[in-house]
């Protein structure tokens, strides 16, 4: 009932049961034409094998049902394997291998092909909070803290810190996509005892035909892998949560700022746009770091083997790759159509009469009357706002001390939003320019 509404079809497909099967799969295969490659099991055998490593010869539901017998999908998924091949060829399937040999591979390949994914969507996300960042580099709207208004700012300065999130957190995906996907191959505690001398030949030629790093030695109970990857896509799922977070509160009916191309409907209320891409994105952000936790929490594992804290990583492990992949193609989704509405963030700027502008005042004051004594001229000032139009400009027109120091022109100056700006536009110079040299360096990664 819920999962469409937080995984898209592309992720939920490269990590469903289907996917696993096949990627468990390709490990036996791969493992039969290692062997050969080193001179330790026949050719034909190993093709023999590797033929009937096919996906749409095995029942995946079936081998789930019969994983809990074992705690492992390994042993149905070998033993029907081990059927279907002559039984002279039978004694050579799985050889060498242990069940977690084949699963902690097999999350390698599921993760790779998400991993992909994620690089393409998040690439997406990235050129789209560049591309508001160049349109809106000079488009003055407020600024705020804890919630109120603050100071000037610019959207494009706000998007400008979207990018360079974005761009973050992309790395050290790539990273780890690059580096650290690893294949597990060490027989029942990392030995490889089953194959004498050929061990560690086979776990090169094993890492080669899958296209995995060949690690130093088995990583069976050493899991800063699965940590990493974890760490990883807990960061990507935050920084994408703060950009839907911004879209919500964009989005309220009182600022009015931002609103999502395609928005939702409500079930009651017929006026009601809801910023749904936003608050599908914000949900996966809220569940991710539970799973990132489950997984740091597995890290520390019995002995050679672990005894539940490795199956315990195999459901999370598998969400987070969905979820938060599918959160980075929700955002781009939201970031391509969204409106902003320069109106009312102009219109918001005067929300305070021009309050927001009083620590300016206050700055350009203080070499005349001193810091003390200007904060509290200014203050007053502000304290005196009513409901007329003129605001705190009105005030300091009216006020003498303050005339006694600023030209009526100069009143006009100090309390025009746009000349309060500071370093705003060269910010957003600086994180367009390291965008522009980022996307010429990671051109080649996942073949973007």
């Amino acid at each position: 009932m819920f999962t469409p509404t937080f995984v898209t079809e592309r992720f939920a497909a490269c990590t469903d049961r289907r996917a696993w099967l096949a990627a468990m799969l390709d490990f036996e295969a791969a493992l039969a034409r290692a062997q050969a490659d080193v001179g330790v099991l026949d050719p034909e055998v190993a093709e023999r094998i590797a033929r009937e490593c096919v996906v749409d010869g095995f029942d995946a539901d079936s081998i789930a049902e019969r994983a809990a017998a074992s705690a492992t999908p390994v042993i149905p998924l070998v033993g029907d394997l081990t059927e279907r091949v002559p039984e002279d060829v039978s004694g050579w399937v799985h050889r060498g291998a242990t069940s977690q040999d084949v699963v902690d591979t097999a999350a390698m390949l599921v993760a790779r092909a998400a991993l992909d994914l994620l690089l393409e969507e998040l690439h997406g996300v990235a050129d789209e909070c560049a591309r508001l960042t160049r349109e809106h580099r000079d488009t003055v709207m407020t600024g705020r803290s804890l919630l109120q208004q603050a100071l000037p700012t610019t959207f494009g300065r706000k998007t400008a810190s979207w990018l360079g999130g974005v761009v973050d957190a992309t790395e050290s995906v790539s990273r780890l996509r690059r580096e650290r996907l690893a294949v597990q191959f060490g027989g029942p505690v990392g030995t490889l005892a089953t194959l004498g001398t050929d061990g560690v030949p086979v776990a090169a030629a094993l890492a080669e035909r899958l296209g995995l790093a060949e690690p130093v030695l088995p990583w069976h109970t050493e899991r800063t892998r699965t940590g990493e990857l974890a760490s990883a896509l807990g960061t990507v799922a935050g920084t994408l949560g703060k950009i839907a977070l911004d879209v919500k509160l964009g989005a309220q009916t009182e600022l009015g700022e931002l609103s999502e191309g395609r928005s939702g409907g409500s079930s009651a209320m017929p006026h009601k746009r809801n910023p749904v891409r936003a608050v599908r994105v914000t949900a996966v952000a809220r569940r991710v770091p539970g799973l990132v936790a489950t997984l740091l929490s597995a890290m520390p594992q019995e002995h050679e083997r672990g005894a539940g804290n490795w199956q315990a990583e195999w459901e999370p492990f598998t969400e987070l790759l969905r979820l938060t992949g599918s959160a980075a193609s929700l955002t781009r989704e939201m970031l391509v159509d969204l409106r902003v509405s320069t109106t009312a963030m102009r219109t918001n700027l005067d929300v305070t009469k021009g309050a927001l502008l009083a620590e300016r005042v206050s700055a350009v004051l203080a070499p005349e009357l001193g810091a003390r004594r200007a904060k509290e001229l200014v203050t007053g000032l502000v304290s005196r706002i009513g409901d007329d139009e003129g605001g705190l400009r009105a005030e300091l027109l009216d006020d003498p001390t303050v005339r006694s120091v600023l030209s009526e022109e100069a009143v006009l100056e100090v309390t025009d939003p746009e000349g309060y700006l500071g370093s705003s536009g060269e910010f957003v110079d600086r994180a367009l320019e390291a965008y522009a040299r980022w996307k010429e360096t990671s051109a080649g990664d996942s073949g973007l």
